[in-house]
């Protein structure tokens, strides 16, 4: 009898990452003898029912398994059990570090074990590279993770119960979003309380033989003059005789502009508002898929951007290397400053690079075709800001003319490329605007002057990108906390977006007027900074976070104690709607919920008839041509267009309908938002199109 044996099975090593689409394309590099797969985020936390710290062990944090992720725990151990030797390859940051953590505890590993890897860019050399030098898990990372938690948790536990009790239900605080809704509030009082100022500008129009340019009013006799009312406008015009003015000074410098550093998450977020029209969690979303890999065909899956939360604009030297290379190739070698030093902001933890592509010869035109509309947008953004980092100044010629005549003055600014440098592949330049050639005692003539009279503007709201930036120069929250952070106030309808600036609410006013008086230190801008620069010690191992808690709490549960005594029910009182409910006869109200203001019956509980509070815009439905269209919004807060008579009737829009018809094919026609602020009525179904509409 002829017995045959067995084939040993080779056992693999196990890898555990955050995310299932990061473990498809880590598999792919490591090859057979891995096994990668995903713990999807976090699988132990805090519990949500309790405060889950414990006070009287040294704030000690009591963990407990996720809801729902029992099966996905139990799973892991078994691949555990029968793996050759477990890896743990979350995030390199804070948060992955505590989740790595977390996974050990679950599945009994040793601590000390260097089983900890950590890649900033997800290719295949850096993958290879970083499972060469496993770590062991670094305590001060996590230690600085569960500061931030534990600090977090006792705020918003600590506040939000007494918002609720005293204002109403579904309220909550926050280290952070705290800041930012009194950032919003304080901008909205200044802006409410701002006087306008009256000035006056006078603009000429001037020629020197056939070339006409422009030029300002500048002083009066070798003085500069702001100009304030009519009457000393009237008074300069007085003084001016006939046309002709005689050029009585003028400058000619070279000026350089160095490259823009690299992207943070940041000044990532402000430029994907600014110059995409991305909102930050967007951003933050698509930069993910980004990092965590995009199939490019035959390529196979590679992860194209580097790690995309960071405060550093830190290049590796390999990176800095294969740029160089790039644009000495495609540019020549005077665009490129290779072996340049890029100073990092103070204030800025390092840990990682700035963000930038993982491979510079993948150009956006040569992927296109495999990245979809949004992430060819944001990986052209971070690409063209990388490449431009590491090219050479852009020099202009510049020239300055003073024109004179009877003591008054006027001033001409002009430019021109003499060498693009980093603006060949990033122009963030105004147009050059050249001037005629002029001496001094040259003649020119003055062909039109406009005076013209202007108010000073109140500061203009906070959008997006510009919280950002305010709460990044104050040194409040960190690159990970900006996309949560502006989500949550709107969720909570302490504020809302109004032509994409942040509008507070009397819902935001009244938390912000309580947390303002009751715990001063939480949205005090100096404190919050220092907070978060105490807890940035802990990730250095500079501080000890029980310590940085308890010096907080201390002062803090006296002012809590002060709070849930002095804090008077603040009743939020019903507004009429002026009209009857259609259930049961009795008067509608306006009343404050979690997404804003509704209509509700005045005879609630016993009739609970709502209705949502709709703007007409004196539009029939194009298409029952019954109702009226009303503007509404989506559970996202788009402005969108649709019949009121719905659900009988269906149509909606995101374009405004106008009321009339395209002349080429009777289609409704709706006006429709371009670049640069505009409008323009056009047709959807042609390609009739209207004059823009300024």
């Amino acid at each position: 009898m002829v017995t045959t044996k067995k084939k040993a099975t080779t056992k693999k090593n196990l890898v555990i990452v955050e995310s299932p689409a990061k473990a498809k394309t880590i598999e792919k590099y490591l090859g057979r003898n891995y096994k990668v797969v995903a713990s999807v985020g976090h699988i132990r936390d805090l519990k949500k029912s309790s405060m889950s710290i414990d006070f009287d062990n040294n704030y000690e944090p009591e963990y407990i398994n996720i809801r729902g992720k029992g099966p996905l725990i139990n799973d892991l151990k078994k691949e555990a059990k029968k793996a050759k030797q477990v890896f743990l390859a979350s995030d390199p940051d804070r948060e992955g570090e505590a989740i790595s953590w977390h996974l050990a505890h679950i599945l009994g590993l040793d601590e000390k074990d260097k089983n900890r890897v950590v890649f900033n860019e997800i290719t295949k050399d850096a993958v290879k590279n970083a499972f060469k030098e496993p770590r062991a898990i670094d305590h001060d990372l996590v230690d600085a993770q569960q500061a931030r938690r534990v600090l977090d948790r006792i705020v918003g536990y600590s506040i939000s119960p007494i918002l609720w009790k005293k204002v109403k239900k579904g309220l909550s605080a926050g280290r952070v979003q705290s800041v930012a809704l009194k950032l919003i509030i304080d901008r909205e009082h200044e802006i409410n309380n701002f006087k306008p100022e009256e000035y006056w500008t006078i603009d000429g129009t001037f020629k020197k033989g056939t070339k006409k340019f422009q030029a300002s009013f500048y002083g009066l006799d070798d003085k500069k003059l702001k100009l304030e009312t009519n009457e000393q406008v009237k008074e300069v015009l007085a003084r001016i005789k006939g046309d002709e003015f005689l050029v009585d000074k003028v400058d000619r410098k070279e000026r350089k502009r160095n490259a823009p550093l690299p992207y943070t998450t940041s000044t990532l977020q402000m430029d994907a508002a600014n110059k995409i029209n991305f909102r930050t969690r967007k951003t933050m979303m698509v930069a993910q898929q980004l990092y965590e890999g995009v199939s490019l065909g035959t390529g196979g899956t590679q992860g194209l951007i580097t790690y995309m939360r960071t405060d550093s604009t830190r290049i590796s030297p390999v990176a800095q290397g294969q740029a160089a290379d790039f644009i000495t190739e495609r540019f020549g070698s005077k665009y490129s400053k290779h072996g340049s030093k890029i100073k990092n902001a103070s204030g800025a933890q390092d840990a990682h690079e700035a963000i930038r592509p993982s491979n510079v010869q993948l150009t956006p035109e040569s992927i296109a075709k495999y990245l979809d509309k949004d992430q060819l947008r944001l990986y052209t953004l971070i690409w063209n800001r990388f490449v431009a980092s590491q090219m050479t100044a852009a020099i202009f010629d510049t020239m300055s003319v003073r024109l004179a005549q009877n003591g008054v003055l006027f001033t001409a600014n002009g430019s021109q490329v003499k060498f693009d440098g980093y603006m060949a592949v990033y122009n963030d330049a105004d147009k050059s605007k050249m001037l005629p050639e002029m001496e001094v005692g040259d003649k020119v003539q003055r062909v039109l002057t406009k005076p013209e009279q202007h108010f000073t503007q109140p500061p203009a709201r906070y959008s997006e990108a510009t919280l950002i930036k305010t709460l990044e120069e104050n040194g409040v929250g960190r690159p990970s906390t900006y996309a949560p952070t502006i989500e949550t106030i709107q969720k909570r309808y302490y504020v809302k977006l109004a032509a994409k600036r942040f509008e507070p609410t009397e819902l935001g006013e009244i938390v912000n007027k309580l947390i303002v008086e009751f715990f001063p230190d939480i949205v005090n801008v100096t404190f919050t900074a220092e907070m978060e620069q105490k807890l940035d010690d802990v990730e250095v191992g500079k501080a000890q976070w029980q310590k940085i808690i308890d010096s907080f709490y201390q002062p803090f549960k006296v002012e809590l104690a002060k709070a849930e005594t002095e804090i008077e029910k603040i009743q939020i009182k019903d507004e009429p709607a002026g009209f009857d409910c259609d259930v049961c006869g009795h008067e509608m109200v306006i009343k404050l919920g979690r997404f804003g203001k509704f209509y509700a019956c005045s005879n609630f509980p016993d009739c609970r008839n709502t209705k949502q509070i709709t703007k007409e815009i004196g539009v029939i439905c194009p298409e029952c041509h019954k109702g009226q269209v009303i503007e509404r919004k989506s559970k996202r807060n788009r402005i969108f267009y649709g019949c009121d008579r719905y659900p009988e009737c269906e149509f909606t829009s995101w374009d405004k309908p106008i009321g009339r018809d395209c002349p080429k094919c009777q289609h409704y026609l709706v006006e429709k938002k371009v670049r640069g602020g505009g409008k323009q009525v056009v047709c959807p179904n042609s390609d009739y199109e209207e004059e823009k509409i300024k």
